[in-house]
């Protein structure tokens, strides 16, 4: 199922209401920058945020799931679905924004 435009839409606004992001269609889905960091991905109008070590046990105490763009039983990617309600709540969604960030950053920098 492709990404809808009102669901980009509505998570673009939430994100936006954090900090300034970028967005690009990309293989049927859509990826979020922050600056040149790539933190976030929608697929089938589920928003996905990047994890490493730091903020992995959030999104599991939480039972959600990892992003598996080829299906269930694949090897997921370093990516996991993000709480309705922290979406819905900005305050939160700042402090989860923020980690994912830094995931990403990291990652960039050990490569």
């Amino acid at each position: 199922m492709p990404v809808t435009d009102s669901y980009k839409e509505y998570v673009t606004e939430q994100l936006s209401r954090v900090q300034r992001v970028t967005s690009r269609r990309l293989f049927g889905g859509v990826g979020f920058y922050a600056g040149t960091f790539f933190f976030a991905i929608i697929d089938d109008d589920v928003l996905y945020f990047k994890v490493d070590d730091g903020n992995r046990p959030d999104y599991e105490a939480k039972r959600m799931e990892p992003f598996r763009p080829f299906g269930p039983g694949t090897t997921p990617m370093q990516y996991y679905a993000v709480p309705g309600e922290v979406l819905d709540d900005v305050d939160e969604l700042g402090g989860w924004m923020a980690k994912a960030i830094w995931a990403a950053r990291s990652r960039k920098k050990r490569r």
